[in-house]
């Protein structure tokens, strides 16, 4: 595989965990009725924006997460306050546009100074014109202008905050959910590429070649069929071919092989150490049925869930910033995955994507699992914990996983300097 379309793959892999992840949010969000300000790619300053409907789809420079901006959840930037000098565009008896500056610019516009407004349950705005206090109905998605940024209301039923617990917890459990379902999905579509092995195999393939190996050296290829050692017909025997191969520790080899309907020797010597030459053989595949894909995938996850899960209790009890990997080292063991072909990939694709949803669980601040957490205070307590505390906590919590990433982002780099 080349090394753009290595690049290639392993830029759509990342994109495709993060987007389907906050896709889970923000389909929700919506489907509550909740405002969507923004759905995000990456952190940081912007390199790409557009805006289609309520919502500002955005891609950003730092590729090390997403997010989705909801109504209610942080502190809203533009406000209008009574006193205020504003302009107001009308458009069949409701206020679409709020503008907040450049007001001499303005035309076919209302000026005034603010008396009294409610943007949030009244949906109103009562301006003082030459003396007169003229009241006016808002539009419910009226937009704020302010130095040329638009800035959409939220009455209080588009709000994240005002909707039930139920909608809050469905909103953000649907992120991890959406990564659960994209691995189980990724781990049928590995068994699909790469088959199961036939019972009864007459045949043994190399299914992979490893680098720099005798094997390699000596013109073995990934797809031969070999067919004897040393004059021994192999058959389809993967245990005799393993034996064979192990007995002849630092002796040389004849392997007859079968590369496109031509018969090749090849005299290859195992390591002497070890007894390998460095291949993976398999036996012949076949296509897999539903229920055994099914099966496997749901095996897997299981599977690979309690691996995770070892993971983390293994960094729990012998914690070493070094060992931690961060962006650039995922990013690194990405492409030499995809390096080894396409099936590959997805496979690690499927055990990234169960990763990323297991541990946005988690709870620790910021991540979804916190959310969830003080969501099941709010149900439990029957009201919700102090918005301001709760909002301090996922910022330290978000902090402290920003100065972490950055901490074994730099290891990574200087690991990879130092190779």
């Amino acid at each position: 595989m080349g090394n753009l379309q290595v690049a290639l793959l392993t830029i759509l892999m990342f994109f495709l965990l993060v987007s389907l992840h906050e896709w889970g949010h923000y389909y929700f969000a919506r489907r509550a009725g909740i405002l969507v300000r923004e759905f995000a790619i990456g952190f940081g300053p912007k390199l790409f924006s557009v805006k289609k409907g309520e919502t500002r789809y955005t891609l950003r420079l730092l590729p090390i997460g997403g997010f989705v901006r909801m109504a209610g959840e942080d502190p809203e930037i533009v406000e209008v306050q009574p006193g205020q000098t504003v302009a107001l565009r009308v458009k069949d008896d409701k206020v679409t546009r709020i503008y907040l500056d450049r007001l001499d610019e303005r035309s076919d516009v209302m000026r005034g100074e603010v008396k009294s407004l409610d943007l949030e349950k009244g949906l109103f705005v009562a301006l003082d014109i030459d003396g007169d206090i003229e009241r006016y109905s808002v539009h419910p998605q009226a937009q704020i202008i302010a130095k040329g940024r638009e800035t959409q209301i939220a009455p209080i039923d588009r709000q994240f905050g005002h909707k039930t617990v139920g909608q809050r917890a469905l909103s953000i459990f649907a992120g991890p959910v959406m990564n659960f379902v994209l691995a189980f999905v990724l781990f049928a579509l590995y068994l699909v590429m790469q088959g199961v092995p036939l019972e009864n195999s007459s045949k043994v393939f190399i299914s992979k070649v490893v680098a720099d190996a005798p094997a390699e050296q000596s013109g073995i290829e990934k797809g031969d069929w070999v067919k004897s050692i040393n004059g021994e017909p192999i058959g389809g025997d993967l245990n005799a071919m393993v034996e064979k191969i192990s007995a002849s520790a630092g002796k040389p080899l004849q392997i007859v092989v079968d590369r496109d309907g031509v018969e090749l020797p090849i005299k290859v010597t195992p390591d002497s150490e070890t007894g390998k030459i460095g291949i993976y053989p398999i036996g012949e595949m076949r296509a897999p049925g539903a229920i055994e894909t099914l099966r496997f995938s749901g095996e897997t996850m299981v599977e690979m869930t309690k691996r995770i899960f070892e993971g983390f209790q293994m960094l729990i009890r012998d914690f070493d910033l070094n060992k931690v990997g961060g962006p650039v080292k995922t990013t690194q063991v990405t492409v030499e995955i995809a390096q080894q072909g396409v099936a590959q990939l997805t496979l690690w694709a499927g055990i990234l994507s169960l990763y990323l949803g297991i541990f946005n669980l988690l709870p620790i601040p910021a991540l979804d699992g916190s959310r969830l957490l003080f969501l099941g205070l709010e149900a439990v307590r029957g009201k919700p914990v102090d918005p301001n505390r709760e909002s301090m906590v996922h910022l330290v919590g978000f902090a402290m996983l920003m100065l972490l990433m950055i901490v074994v982002t730099y290891n990574d780099i200087v690991g990879l300097v130092r190779n």
